[in-house]
């Protein structure tokens, strides 16, 4: 049988494979699990960050043109001499020493020109995590599991413990379900699928694969015990131990716990998941392992770290391990993510506001505590300090994942992913949510809650308004600012008057809000002349209009908007032609139909047409 050594350093091989024909020993530091808590909506869980990868030496090798082509990327290996990365047009390429076939290029030659995995050609890859030897796993999107590289224990999940030269697609992965992340220890796999279940196998002399056994695992095997019944919502791997994150916050962690990596108060190995007691009334929303130690943010932004802490990986001030889940951070503000990876004793965080803190071993040296970077992203830190310079997970060249509410309504926005309402205008659809119109608007917030008839529609017809004013109004809602053309700022066609009156109240509602926000309003303005000032008019229906003008007064919540802060003009379409003051009315009437009718209350002034933009 198999037997597990107690280390009291955590730089040490933690569970040493047994004698075995041509394995590589466990080196005392192994390339890193791959992503922590998976999104509980199963999207890929990518880093979601604008990233420089050329800060990452072997991409120097690179041209500009297959740098601009890299949608998401993945350095790895013992030196950090190996890469993977995904194109735009999801071409898979490789490149680097490809120790053990880890390039999955179908031999083990080197090479430093890019080679495309043709196998895996238009894959959409969700997950990607590789182990010590090394091996490899990728999840592409349709839920396919692919492996290659090192097999000496049935890592590859094949059955057998032939080297994969190439992808090879687990079969058995995990029992024909869908997978949605993979995550990879020392010489072990995991599976996460998308109903929450884990898999796991591969090496096991430590119970890293949760079976109850330290009986190597040739073929995915689902986890148990504990889990049963429960719904994992992210796995990942240390070296020679698994954690997995359920929907409900719940942390469990089984394998290798000499240095307390389990968090369970012990040091004490774990055959099967066992739940850690500590974190009981905290819910849980990422859990991360690195070498030997492990940190856990909350769903109020608090971090708790245990377990390794030779290098001061866990934070605390001191090089002291800790058995059980310690709190730290507690003086910074909000977290929204950390990182850790298992090829490095490397801890990293960052804030609500973008403040990114590093810790543990940086460049050789140990900083026990967070330590304030000028890093924007966590990855940076391993790229500039870790040892070696891997990438802690599979990094995307997209924008950031984490986004303020601002941009999230803004990104959402005729979004038929998310939207749960339609508006046909003009036969085009503007996809909306109900919730947000209901914030933002007393008109939708009495038609949701009522018995209109479009309370109980999927899709509302809108015929009284043109399509580029009605979604401009629309976004408004989402981002407090208006992109509407000046062309398209007025309608030029007669309307009925409904759609006049429509117009009127988007206007009037807009006026009302006075908060944050921009509103385009087509305005006419009167130079001032014989002690006069300036007075500017909405070009709204007749009524209002009229009340304007005999009010002798801006229409009320428009202050003058000559030398106005905040306030830009645009240039109209085109200006009122030269002439007699009755051809200027004329041409006022026409251009723009919702002015009054009864032309002799508009002054005998000479008019500058403006379009002008305002700050509500």
């Amino acid at each position: 049988m198999e037997r597990c050594f107690s280390v009291s350093r955590d730089d040490s091989a933690s569970c040493s494979p047994p004698p075995a024909p041509s394995p590589p020993p466990v080196p005392p530091l192994s390339p890193p699990s791959s992503l922590t808590a998976a999104p509980r909506q199963g999207r890929p869980g990518l880093a979601g960050a604008m990233v420089d990868v050329s800060k990452w030496p072997l991409f120097s090798l690179l041209s500009a043109e297959e740098l601009a082509a890299v949608r998401q990327a993945c350095v790895f290996g013992m030196s950090a001499n190996e890469a993977v990365y995904i194109t735009h047009a999801n071409e898979v390429f490789v490149f680097g020493m490809n120790s053990s076939s880890c390039l999955g290029t179908g031999d083990s030659v080197s090479t430093i020109v890019p080679k495309k995995l043709d196998f895996l050609q238009g894959k959409k890859v969700a997950s990607l995590s590789y182990g010590s030897g090394p091996h490899v796993l990728l999840a592409t999107e349709d839920g396919q599991v692919f492996a290659w590289g090192h097999n000496a224990y049935s890592q590859l999940g094949n059955g057998n413990a032939n080297q994969g030269l190439s992808p090879l697609l687990v079969t058995a992965s995990p029992q024909n379900k869908k997978v949605r992340q993979v995550a990879c220890g020392s010489h072990h796999s995991m599976a996460l699928t998308l109903d929450g279940e884990v898999f796991s196998w591969g090496y096991n002399n430590c119970g890293q694969i949760g079976s109850g056994s330290t009986a190597n695992q040739p073929q995915p095997r689902r986890v148990t015990g504990c889990l049963q019944g429960k719904t994992a919502a992210g796995i990942t791997c240390g070296q020679t131990s698994s954690m997995a994150l359920m929907d409900n916050g719940e942390v469990y962690g089984w394998g290798y716990n000499g240095n307390g990596q389990l968090g369970i108060g012990n040091n004490g190995n774990q055959l099967t998941p066992c739940r850690l007691a500590a974190l009981q009334g905290l819910c849980m929303q990422q859990v991360i392992a690195g070498n030997s130690h492990c940190l856990a943010l909350t769903d109020e932004g608090l971090l708790y770290a245990w377990g390794a802490n030779t290098y001061g990986q866990l934070g605390t001030g001191n090089k002291s391990n800790h058995l059980s889940p310690v709190l730290i951070m507690a003086d910074k503000e909000r977290i929204v993510e950390v990182a850790a990876c298992h090829s490095t004793h490397t801890s990293a965080a960052r804030t609500q506001s973008g403040q990114v803190y590093m810790w543990g071993q940086c460049r050789g040296q140990s900083i026990v505590m967070p330590h304030l970077t000028h890093f924007t992203i966590t990855d940076d830190v391993f790229a500039c300090f870790a040892t070696p310079a891997v990438m802690w997970r599979l990094m995307s060249m997209e924008h950031d994942d984490f986004m303020t509410v601002g941009e999230a309504l803004r990104k959402e926005f005729d979004s038929p992913d998310t939207a749960d309402l339609k508006f046909s205008v003009d036969g085009k659809c503007i996809h909306v949510h109900k919730a947000v119109l209901k914030i933002r608007c007393e008109h939708f917030r009495s038609m949701f809650r009522s018995q209109w008839t479009e309370d109980q529609q999927d899709v509302i017809e809108i015929g009284q308004f043109s399509y580029p004013v009605y979604r401009s109004f629309l976004q408004f809602l989402y981002t407090d600012t208006v992109d509407l053309p000046p062309e398209d700022a007025i309608d030029h066609q007669e309307g009925d008057q409904r759609r006049k009156r429509l117009h009127l109240a988007v206007c009037r509602h807009t006026i009302r809000r006075r908060g944050p926000g921009s509103v385009l309003f087509p305005v006419l303005r009167q130079p001032s002349h014989a002690g006069d000032p300036d007075r500017s008019f909405l070009a709204g229906g007749r009524s209002d209009a009229q009340r304007v003008h005999q009010q002798s007064q801006p229409l009320r919540g428009l202050q003058e908007l000559s030398g106005t802060p905040g306030v830009r003009e645009i240039a109209a379409p085109e200006k009122p032609p030269a002439g007699s003051h009755s051809e200027k009315k004329a041409f006022l009437s026409c251009r723009f139909p919702y002015l009054p009718r009864q032309t002799s209350r508009i002054p005998n002034v000479d008019w500058d047409f403006k379009l002008r933009y305002r700050q509500i």
